[in-house]
């Protein structure tokens, strides 16, 4: 076994590079996987983009499936060979955060302090690589149905964890109207989410006719182009006066505030986009605080649990996410897969990695 492998690497804004580093090896607790298929994610753009703080010469990517290639000492209940699926967020299940049930905000022992945990390619070397070191192995690794193939899992390890818990924090019940502002990956996975959840009228919006149109696969009964209507109006005549629920899902003033005054009274809105900027709320877009309305956020939930779960809604075909993933590169061309993801050219909604080692 080799002590070095190909790895994307983050080296400064509008930088990164497929190099020889260091193959990473499996301590207590701890467990190696060897990557079989991973993706380019929204968050890499940010990160390439210089708009996330991320050191220089860290591996980055966060969505990885692969097979068990070492495990440290301490973790039990696995076996070099098992297809894994391994949550973007990797939680200790031992801290104050984990322990109450906030896996996402993990602070490893420490309370609060991390914000957020530790997540492949932001905070430590991530998936796009031959392998990956996989932190706190027990509470993380997902051993993946034989009958599911890499392509119907990958995503659940970010983009529909979290786009499914906007949904689920937002308070989704049967017979809701609700609205994603955005239809990226994560709002096209936040509109599966909505039908998982009950929803009865699905609004998705967006400019994009590519991203429109998966919409509707997705479960929306009526997609809006912003660019075309007064879409806050247009919803509202919709749903006779507001959405029960709305989910936010890009991360700008703009789809905040239309996400915002899109709301019924008693509403809830949903946000899952990160917000890089100032962000203000006008009086006006809440009832000036009078309409009951509850505001709440959500990151990727992790833990090998969570990835159970939704693989059992893959198992079961209560969702299938294959349709998003639109492109295929292998690792060495990964620079061009950023640029087509980056440009959105040629109908690109999700591009799915392949080490050469795979």
């Amino acid at each position: 076994m080799g002590k070095t492998m190909r790895a994307c690497v983050f080296h400064g804004k509008d930088n990164i590079k497929v190099e020889e580093v260091a193959r990473p090896v499996a301590g207590v607790g701890e467990a190696v996987i060897r990557i079989t298929l991973t993706t380019i994610c929204g968050t890499d753009l940010h990160i390439l983009r210089g708009e996330y703080p991320v050191k220089p010469g860290l591996v980055i990517g966060h969505e990885p499936v692969g097979i068990i290639e070492e495990l440290g000492v301490g973790v039990t209940g696995y076996s070099v060979g098992d297809r894994v699926l391994v949550g973007a967020i990797t939680p200790c299940g031992q801290c104050h955060g984990c322990l109450a049930g906030h896996l996402s905000q993990c602070g490893h022992g420490s309370g609060y302090e991390a914000m957020g945990g530790w997540r492949f390619g932001n905070t430590i070397n991530g998936s796009q690589a031959e392998y990956l070191l996989v932190p706190n192995a027990q509470a993380n690794l997902a051993k993946i149905p034989d009958e599911l193939t890499d392509e119907q899992v990958v995503l659940l390890a970010d983009i529909a964890s979290t786009g499914f818990s906007g949904a689920e924090s937002g308070g989704v019940k049967i017979g809701d109207a609700v609205v994603i502002f955005a239809e990226g990956p994560i709002g096209l996975c936040a509109t599966a989410g909505a039908k998982l959840m009950g929803a009865s009228l699905i609004i998705g919006v967006d400019s994009d006719p590519v991203r429109l149109e998966m919409a509707k696969k997705m479960g929306a009964n009526v997609t809006l182009n912003h660019q075309e209507v007064d879409v806050v109006a247009e919803i509202k005549n919709l749903t006779g006066g507001g959405a029960d629920v709305t989910i936010e899902a890009l991360g700008t003033q703009q789809t905040f505030e239309n996400a915002l005054r899109s709301l019924r009274p008693g509403g809830t809105l949903s946000s899952l986009g990160v917000y890089s900027g100032k962000l203000s709320m006008p009086y006006d877009a809440f009832a000036a605080g009078l309409g009951d309305q509850k505001i709440v956020t959500t990151l990727c939930p992790g833990g090998k649990e969570r990835m159970r779960r939704l693989m059992e809604t893959v198992r079961y075909g209560r969702v299938d996410l294959t349709p998003l993933l639109t492109h295929t590169y292998s690792l060495d061309k990964i620079t061009e897969a950023y640029s087509l993801f980056g440009e959105r050219r040629d109908g690109v909604l999700k591009v799915a990695i392949k080490p050469a080692s795979a």
